[in-house]
């Protein structure tokens, strides 16, 4: 588990990472996504609930697929306080279609495709290929990070284990 956005890498080659690293304890930035009727989806929305943000580079990618129906399957024993999202910049058409084929139900798809300001604010901005690192950031129902955990190999999984406990502390 990384706490940092120093050195991420896709299949071993270093990528330009921009935006600010989040750190357990602050609070969660401010954030616009788009949802899947193509409506404004920002904080406010999850006030009182567990939110995790599951950064990913692109839901129609096998690692992407690998862990979103993980954290769907790990979702269906949590409580109706969590909120798990996915978040990249794939058109929140392409969400609905995979979520659907996919019997996924548990974990929201959110977009960054309109306003292009998630990856600056969570240090998941992959500049020269145009989308986002993977990461998963957790905060609690108060709106603080309790979890930050930048994956330093965008074709790797993350560490499960370790974001399933922090939801458990958050409870």
């Amino acid at each position: 588990m990384a706490k940092s956005n120093e050195k991420i890498t896709m299949k071993g080659n270093p990528l330009k990472v921009e935006g600010r690293c989040l750190e357990e304890g602050m609070q969660l930035p401010q954030f616009t996504l788009t949802g899947g009727d193509l409506a404004d989806v920002s904080n406010d929305k999850f006030k009182g609930k567990v939110l995790v943000l599951v950064s990913i580079p692109s839901i129609d990618t096998p690692v992407c697929a690998i862990e979103t129906k993980r954290f769907n399957q790990e979702a269906s024993a949590l409580s109706d306080d969590v909120v798990i999202a996915a978040v990249s910049r794939d058109l929140p058409f392409a969400y609905k279609r995979w979520c659907a084929a996919e019997g996924v139900s548990r974990v929201v798809g959110l977009s960054d495709f309109k306003h292009h300001s998630f990856g600056k604010a969570f240090g998941v901005e992959l500049p020269d290929l145009g989308i986002l690192a993977r990461a998963v950031f957790i905060a609690d129902k108060s709106g603080k990070v309790v979890h930050v955990d930048y994956v330093s190999e965008v074709a790797e999984e993350p560490d499960y284990a370790a974001a399933l406990a922090a939801i458990k502390r958050s409870l």
